[in-house]
């Protein structure tokens, strides 16, 4: 059982990547994990089917905040069906890996992708 957290997790949680809000986003999401609280906001810039740019805010434990990090570094400059093809096992393996009791965090990260996606494809 894995109880420590991985040097790449506490690096996306140490040294955020795309953190923060964009200026004029085609969509925007957030979701929370009704069960421990945790919350991811995305904001993204869709360009003809392409994520050009990603943002995310995150408020919960280390392990939603770094694959908050880790997300938005996996779909930036994707096609929407590539980003669509993103599971929760490449947010794992994005941030080494997580404790059983931190599963929640990349449910929570592919979720809010779902529905900024979800969201993109409504509004185009």
């Amino acid at each position: 059982m894995k109880t420590m957290y991985s040097p790449q997790l506490l690096d996306h949680f140490q040294n955020p990547r795309n953190a923060g809000e964009l200026d004029a986003p085609t969509v925007t999401v957030q979701l929370e994990n009704p069960a421990c609280g945790d919350v991811l906001r995305l904001s993204a810039k869709v360009r003809d089917g392409r994520i050009v740019e990603i943002r995310f805010r995150a408020k919960g434990c280390v392990p939603s905040m770094a694959c908050g990090s880790a997300i938005t570094e996996l779909v930036a400059g994707k096609t929407v069906p590539e980003a669509k093809a993103l599971g929760r096992e490449n947010v794992v393996e994005a941030v080494g890996g997580l404790p059983e009791a931190s599963a929640h965090a990349a449910y929570l990260a592919v979720d809010t992708l779902a529905a900024l996606i979800q969201r993109a494809d409504e509004e185009t």
